[in-house]
């Protein structure tokens, strides 16, 4: 599931998770969860900007000519 999600999708979660943490209005085990599943939003949010900085670098590599 978390895997299909876009970056800005992931980031949107992980901002709703950050959120409900920073309330402090939690129970342990439920702020517990919300870390667990903010680990794995931040996750593919990683992934997400790896994949695309791998593109980004790959692009900008220079010709080289062989002589």
């Amino acid at each position: 599931m978390s895997q299909d999600l876009t970056y800005e999708q992931a980031l949107e979660k992980l901002d709703e998770k950050l959120k409900l943490l920073e309330d402090g209005e939690l129970s342990l085990e439920d702020a517990l969860k919300a870390v667990d599943e903010a680990r794995i939003y931040l996750k593919v949010c990683t992934d997400r900007l790896e994949v695309a900085r791998r593109k980004i670098e790959v692009r900008a590599e220079p010709e080289t000519t062989s002589e």
